[in-house]
């Protein structure tokens, strides 16, 4: 008896169900009948149609009578585009390859491919540089030929410009600066220029101490001095003769100017640069 008890208890849930989905059906606003034939029809009875309903329908218990739903596939990240580097790097590895595909296999198809991709990037090179010069005349602070002119009328101007500053500064020189010049009667490019370093001095009114570096003396400077020390307490290369050094009495501090032969033209620039230039303001 108990057992047949227990099989009409077990028989009876499942239309008690239907009855509870048909009255919640009809507060959501079906009819009676619709209500009736969908809970007939969903087989309410089964673990999964209560899963549908329960999960999908109402969102109802959803940790207790759902399984818990699977992470969504993570979407594989995109490669970023590559940057205006990599595709000059590709380009560049591209143009190798097919010109030595061209080298070692000299067939016709490889040499045209070979010359109609070189073609393509001199046609980009051209354009990059006309649009490089456009941008500059366009914009004066780009063009560095405002600074250092290079056409004939614009060098004469700049030249001449400059000359008449350099020969201000060369003018008053003398007030602050001496030269050192290092010499030696046995050294023939002393011979050439010992008449300059005077020429110079002379011009500017700039005091010249010759010193003789192996003890003989000098035509152009006969009130030369033997050296002792000077060199190395300047800090200059003791073997390399001439040398010309220009001498800083208000920092105490010497200024080499340079070794060799030089003209009277470039030891004035380099005087001038060096004594009225910071680096990097003029070049």
């Amino acid at each position: 008896m108990q057992l047949m008890a227990t099989k009409r208890r077990s028989q009876s849930y499942p239309r008690l169900t239907r009855a509870i989905l048909a009255i919640a059906l009809c507060f959501m606003g079906a009819s009676p009948q619709l209500a009736l034939g969908q809970t007939q029809e969903a087989g309410i009875s089964e673990a999964t149609d209560s899963d549908a309903f329960y999960c999908q329908n109402r969102k109802l218990g959803y940790w207790f009578y759902c399984e818990k739903p699977k992470a969504a596939p993570k979407a594989k990240p995109q490669a970023p585009p590559p940057n205006a580097v990599s595709r000059l790097d590709a380009i560049t590895a591209e143009l190798r390859e097919l010109k030595a595909r061209a080298i070692l296999e000299p067939t016709n198809e490889n040499v045209s491919a070979y010359v109609r991709f070189q073609r393509a990037q001199l046609d980009r090179a051209s354009l990059f540089s006309d649009v490089w010069q456009r941008a500059i005349w366009q914009d004066p602070d780009l063009d560095y030929t405002l600074q250092r002119p290079v056409s004939t009328l614009g060098k004469r101007q700049w030249q001449d410009a400059r000359t008449s500053e350099r020969n201000n500064v060369m003018q008053n020189l003398g007030r602050r600066y001496g030269l050192f010049y290092f010499f030696a009667q046995s050294c023939g490019a002393c011979e050439v220029m010992s008449p300059i370093v005077q020429s110079v001095a002379g011009t500017w009114s700039i005091t010249v101490r010759a010193i003789s570096t192996d003890g003989g003396p000098s035509r152009h400077f006969p009130n030369y001095t033997v050296e002792t020390t000077q060199r190395s307490k300047m800090g200059l290369e003791p073997k390399i003769t001439p040398a010309v050094v220009l001498w800083d009495a208000e920092m105490r501090r010497a200024i080499p100017i340079g070794y060799g032969v030089m003209s009277a033209d470039e030891l004035l620039d380099r005087i001038y640069l060096l004594t009225t230039k910071e680096a990097g303001r003029d070049y």
